[in-house]
């Protein structure tokens, strides 16, 4: 545990909240080693509650004595941030960015920080089960790369990357990843309880398939389309299934749904607003 290091977290949202929970759990870092800064005293007072943290609505003054600065703010709000935290920051902490799009020169040049790394985690690290991916500036020193990779696998698993190319794709697969897992969960649940089964039921039954899934490929060196050829029978229900979803597209369509998250992980690096793919090719 880092019992002389002190950590601030600079957005106190969701994710943030995660990174502290894990960062406890794992005893990467005592409590009250701990600050979360940020305009709405309320959510800083909820926080401090449940974790028994430091808090500080002011940003500036939450970075000025910290080893570890963690950005967990939403991407409209990083210049203003910076501007705020820009020659507060002590020179040889380390900056760990999860805001989506912000590369690593951007926060170079808004921080006046040469020491930064640029992850994406995703929402499953509430409950430990994250997958994060990573990245960082050539300035980051091996103590505080060791250091990120503490922080970042008390959310899950980590996967450090050398090209920052990387994180972009990251975000369109793994950050954005459990939205499309929802969302397939939802439509299963939904078509259960079209065909006549109570919602609790259907729920029970999806969510126990999805996790033996999961599990089952966990345990077997196969390919996705082998272990699915083996419950595939000829002229089977699951053969007829498949069908209808590869004639709907089913695979195109989550093919273009994790391009446009990438598209648009892109543009919120350059500060562009949204531009819908389909555009692009008319």
């Amino acid at each position: 545990m880092n019992h002389h290091k002190h950590f601030s977290i600079i957005g106190p949202g969701v994710m943030a909240e995660a990174i502290i929970s894990g960062l406890i759990n794992k005893q990467v870092i005592p409590a009250g080693n701990i600050t979360a800064a940020g305009p709405r005293q309320d959510r800083l007072d909820q926080l401090s509650a449940s974790y028994q943290i430091l808090t500080d609505p002011d940003n500036a003054a939450a970075v000025k004595s910290a080893d570890v600065v963690i950005l967990c703010i939403k991407p409209q709000k990083l210049n203003e941030v910076m501007e705020d935290l820009q020659k507060n920051i002590p020179a040889d902490a380390l900056v760990i960015s999860i805001v989506a799009g912000a590369t690593l020169q951007s926060l170079m040049d808004g921080l006046s920080h040469p020491a930064v790394v640029r992850a994406m985690p995703n929402t499953p690290a509430q409950v430990g089960e994250g997958m994060t991916v990573w990245t960082q500036s050539e300035q980051t020193s091996e103590e505080q790369h060791s250091l990120a990779t503490q922080i970042l696998d008390a959310l899950g698993r980590e996967i450090f990357v050398e090209e920052e190319s990387y994180i972009d794709m990251a975000t369109a697969v793994s950050g954005t990843g459990p939205a499309y897992v929802f969302l397939f969960l939802e439509a299963m649940i939904d078509a259960g309880v079209h065909l006549g089964l109570p919602r609790r039921i259907a729920e029970e039954m999806v969510m126990q398939t999805i996790k033996g899934s999961i599990e089952y490929y966990n345990q077997n060196d196969s390919h996705p389309a082998r272990l699915r050829n083996q419950v595939t029978s000829p002229g089977g229900t699951s053969a007829t299934a498949l069908y209808y979803l590869e004639k709907m597209g089913f695979r195109t369509a989550i093919s273009r749904a994790i391009w446009a998250a990438f598209t648009r992980s892109q543009e919120l690096g350059k500060g562009r607003k949204h531009q819908d793919p389909e555009d692009s090719e008319k």
